[in-house]
């Protein structure tokens, strides 16, 4: 069947391989791989594949917890942001997920849902969901604060289930030696809210989990029972600079590709697309290519933001080209003034070839949101190689 060219690949091999890099940084700890938002973009199909040795998923929809289980994953689930009704609480039982304890509504809720279960299924619940109670160390979005954390432990215990500890960070990309500064590090710092956290959870049983991806990377020490990456198994940077992470041997795994549809000869002083925005200063030669921000691509990517295009007989190693012009809904144009493009040729607007956070960074956001933003209209395949 024909359909519009700009097309997603998701490529669950380098899933896995950037799982098999986050084992390796933290000693082969047990990991909840972070599969919220579609997987950033990627589809749950392609997660449960390309992260099928992790120990667990971590995600926020009851929904996406259900399409796991309906797609055969058997393995823990954990609901990150722990119940948003009363009545989520029969779904977690169902589904035998694993879920956050934020604040205390939650802990009435649960509560009244178990009064209200014969004992037999009281017990099987508190056997197959454990809990995992959130501290606020210091980000101050959710988490109980250190001197409520006992209470609600002790209420959860007497309650009868197993509770664990988890916490998250809110500058765990600012590098190792750079923590340690007083003046250049933006507070909370994270060797702070990790002291905090241990105080707090003192003499407590139950496992640790604060890692996020740049914490594995970055403070190791943090890497507690359980790692908790999402960023990093996509092949992007927490902190939205590709060069940060470029060491490690992450690889990308989704490419944003599209066509050459049209070119346009320019002459010097006129302009392209929408506002005017790029003026040729030369005889040049624009590129049209499939894609815009109904796609998911940034409208607000300026000039010069960089675009691949791919390899062919005319261009056997590719070149990149930048583009030129405001991007609009469905098209974007590059300067190719020099280069053998010809309609048809295939492009990447991120990839394997230029790195999701190169153009996040152009156009003044993170891989993050472009990853999330793809539209439902860009056709997506799932590759294995």
């Amino acid at each position: 069947m024909k359909h519009r060219p700009t097309t997603a690949t998701i490529l669950t091999h380098n899933m896995c391989h950037n799982l098999e890099q986050v084992k390796k940084l933290s000693n082969h700890l047990p990991t909840w791989a972070v599969i919220k938002a579609n997987a950033y973009g990627h589809t749950i199909t392609a997660a449960l594949e390309g992260f099928a040795k992790s120990e667990g998923i971590a995600l926020l929809e009851i929904e996406n917890a259900q399409l796991a289980r309906s797609l055969g994953w058997e393995k823990k689930i954990l609901m990150l942001e722990g119940a948003f009704f009363q009545s989520d609480y029969a779904d977690y039982d169902e589904l035998q997920c694993d879920f956050v304890i934020h604040q205390k509504e939650q802990m009435i809720w649960l509560s009244d849902y178990m009064k209200s279960l014969s004992s037999h299924k009281a017990d099987m619940l508190v056997r197959r969901c454990e809990v995992w109670l959130k501290l606020n160390s210091g980000m101050n979005r959710l988490g109980f604060m250190p001197t409520e954390y006992l209470a609600a432990f002790d209420l959860l215990k007497n309650l009868g289930f197993r509770v664990h500890h988890l916490t998250h960070f809110a500058n765990a990309d600012v590098a190792g030696d750079a923590d340690l500064s007083l003046t250049s590090c933006p507070k909370p710092r994270v060797q702070d809210q990790w002291k905090l956290f241990k105080e707090t959870i003192q003499d407590l049983e139950g496992l640790i989990s604060a890692a996020n991806s740049a914490a594995l990377l970055h403070h190791p020490y943090t890497h507690g029972d359980f790692t908790r990456p999402g960023i990093m198994l996509y092949g992007a940077a927490a902190s939205g600079r590709f060069a940060e992470i470029a060491s490690y041997g992450l690889k990308p795994t989704m490419r944003l590709q599209s066509k050459v549809i049209a070119i346009q000869n320019l002459q010097a002083g006129e302009h392209v697309g929408y506002g005017g925005r790029f003026i040729a200063d030369q005889l040049s030669q624009i590129a049209v290519i499939a894609c815009g921000y109904a796609d998911g691509y940034p409208r607000h990517a300026p000039n010069g933001t960089p675009v691949w295009i791919c390899a062919n007989e005319r261009m056997p190693a590719g070149r990149m080209a930048p583009i030129a012009g405001r991007v609009s809904m469905d098209m974007i144009t590059i300067d190719i003034t020099g280069l053998p493009v010809q309609v048809g040729d295939d492009v990447e607007l991120w990839g394997e070839h230029l790195p999701i956070d190169d153009v996040a960074s152009a156009a003044h956001t993170v891989g993050y949101e472009l990853m999330c933003a793809l539209s439902p209209r860009v056709k997506i395949s799932i590759t294995k190689e």
